[in-house]
């Protein structure tokens, strides 16, 4: 039986990840974490997600390191913010913990640290912008399909709900990385980030990305191919939340198979890289 910690654990991805976690036969919630001073600090973790008491306490994140300890927690689960979140894999990675984690935003320093930790501590990890299976296929046809398109001008839209804070999503910009290292462009070069004013004609060698936040979209990405006379466009539409959870418990099923002291991503868990 795996053993789970979860971060956001009153969140709406925290909440949906522990309601999932309780209808598996093979893994169980031990942990559950809150922001610091948490007024739920005590509240069953169960009952905050609906689903009744499951006998763990919601704690606030000052007593991360206690909890991950006297809870026998293996795994943790981490979708919450940047800045909290790098505090979190420290804290976890230092207990002997592996992550599974879906939080974006982090700066490339951030990143970095998170890399460093991991590596210092020997545990495992998988940190990837997007759990849903349906969105790393997404990834894997624009890794091949755009070499073939390489003479086409390229951009990149994406439409989450108004309460997400980091823009553009980690999804995107996991895309747009996908796509520079296709054609061989350092994507500190490349990326155009929304337009405004007289900006002078489109380059050939730019990637274009732009953001919209409106209402409770909960995500969507969409590249578009544009050449002479044609476009192509290739489009992943997330209808619900739990597109992201089932790849969570894919990831925690793998967790135990990843290589020590990295970072693994969700094409290490679908196998796309074997």
């Amino acid at each position: 039986m795996l053993k789970v910690a979860v971060t956001g654990a009153a969140g709406r991805m925290g909440s949906g990840i522990i309601r999932k976690i309780t209808e598996q036969d093979d893994m169980e919630v031990v942990a559950a974490i809150e922001m610091p001073n948490t007024p739920l600090a005590g509240k069953d973790a169960g009952e905050q997600a609906g689903i009744g008491p499951i006998g763990v306490p919601i704690v606030g994140s000052e007593d991360l390191e206690k909890a991950l300890k006297e809870s026998g927690a293996e795994v943790l689960v981490d979708f919450t913010i940047a800045f909290a979140a790098v505090e979190t894999i420290k804290t976890a990675a230092a207990c002997g913990v592996n992550l599974v984690v879906g939080t974006t935003g982090f700066s490339d320093e951030q990143a970095a640290g998170n890399a460093a930790v991991i590596k210092e501590n020997n545990v495992k990890a998988v940190i990837t912008s997007n759990f849903s299976i349906g969105v790393n296929v997404f990834f894997k046809v624009l890794k091949d399909l755009t070499p073939i398109l390489d003479d086409y001008d390229i951009e990149i839209i994406e439409a989450h709900h108004n309460q997400k804070e980091d823009a553009p999503s980690g999804t995107a910009m996991t895309a747009f990385n996908v796509i520079a290292e296709a054609l061989e462009r350092d994507p500190a070069e490349v990326g155009v980030y929304g337009r405004q004013g007289h900006v002078g004609k489109r380059t050939k060698e730019e990637i274009g990305v732009h953001a919209i936040r409106g209402g409770d979209i909960v995500g969507d990405h969409s590249v578009i191919y544009v050449g002479d006379g044609e476009r192509l466009e290739i489009n992943h539409r997330a209808h619900t939340r739990t597109v992201f959870i089932s790849g969570v418990i894919r990831a925690l099923r793998y967790i135990n198979s990843a290589e020590s002291g990295k970072i693994s991503d969700m094409s290490d868990v679908l196998g796309f890289n074997e």
